[in-house]
C-alpha cells in the first residue's frame, strides 16, 4: 500500500444559517493513498461537496484534523492555503473555467503564472500536459474553437501542468454528452496509471465505476466506504 497523502480524522464543517447551524459534515475520518482513484458520491446536500472544498483546500474544517503530504493543512492560513492549493492540487471543474479571450496554452500556463515559473519553462510545461491529454495541435486554439470534451481536456492539462500531488475533479464529465464522457473517464483512467492521484465528486454511478474506491456520504457522515477490483470503463446505452 503507497503512503497515505490525504489525513482527515474528526473532520465537522458547520454553517450558521441566521439562528440555526447547518452541519454539512459530522465527525468524517477519510484516509485517501497516494496512487489511489477515489470517487466521493451521495445526494445533494449529503456532504460530498463540502468535503471536496476542503480536501482542495478551498475551505477549513470548523474541528477536526486534515493532514495533506504530511502538511497540517487544518492549521493554516489563507496564504498558506493558497500555495498549497497551487502547489499541491488540480482542479477540474464541471464547467470548465477556462479564460475565453486565452489560447490552450496560456490557459494551461495559469496555474504556473501563479506559481512564479519562468515564462519559457511555463510554456515547456504547458506543451506537456497538452501533449499528455492529446490536444497538441490545438494549443493556439481559443475554448470557443473547441469542443466541449476538447475543453475538458484543455481544463485537465492545467490541472496537471503543475505537476499535483491530487488531481481534484468535480462533476467532470457533468456538460458533456455520453460518448465525450467516456472518453475523459478513459483519460482519467490512464493518468491514473501514469501514476496520478485522483478524487472524483459525482453523482453518477457509471462515472464513480471508474474509480477503485467508492466513498458515499449521506447527511454529512461516511455511508459507506468501498474498495473494489478495477472496472472496466462505463459504455453508453445499447453498446455491450
Amino acid at each position: 500500500m503507497e503512503a497515505v497523502m490525504i489525513e482527515m480524522a474528526g473532520i465537522t464543517k458547520t454553517y450558521d444559517m441566521g439562528p440555526t447551524q447547518v452541519h454539512a459534515l459530522s465527525g468524517v475520518n477519510v484516509n485517501i493513498h497516494r496512487n489511489e482513484y477515489v470517487a466521493i458520491m451521495g445526494p445533494s446536500g449529503s456532504g460530498k461537496s463540502t468535503l471536496m472544498n476542503i480536501i482542495g483546500c478551498l475551505d477549513v474544517p470548523t474541528e477536526g484534523l486534515y493532514r495533506l503530504n504530511g502538511q497540517m493543512v487544518s492549521e493554516m492560513d489563507d496564504d498558506q492555503l493558497a500555495d498549497i492549493r497551487n502547489q499541491e492540487i488540480g482542479f477540474v471543474f464541471q464547467t470548465f473555467h477556462l479564460l475565453p479571450r486565452s489560447n490552450a496554452l496560456k490557459n494551461v500556463e495559469l496555474p504556473l503564472v501563479y506559481g512564479g515559473v519562468p515564462a519559457r519553462q511555463r510554456r515547456e510545461r504547458a506543451m506537456q500536459a497538452l501533449d499528455a491529454v492529446g490536444l497538441t495541435d490545438r494549443m493556439d486554439h481559443r475554448p470557443n474553437e473547441l469542443s466541449g470534451g476538447q475543453r475538458q481536456r484543455v481544463a485537465i492539462a492545467r490541472a496537471l501542468a503543475n505537476d499535483p500531488s491530487i488531481i481534484l475533479a468535480d462533476e467532470p464529465t457533468g456538460a458533456l454528452d455520453s460518448r465525450t464522457g467516456i472518453e475523459i473517464m478513459e483519460l482519467f483512467t490512464r493518468l491514473h496509471e501514469s501514476g496520478n492521484t485522483i478524487i472524483l465528486v459525482t453523482h453518477e454511478e457509471n462515472v464513480a465505476a471508474c474509480a477503485h474506491r467508492i466513498v458515499r456520504f449521506r447527511d454529512g457522515v461516511v455511508e459507506s466506504d468501498e474498495v473494489k477490483p478495477r472496472a472496466m470503463a462505463p459504455t453508453l446505452a445499447g453498446e455491450a
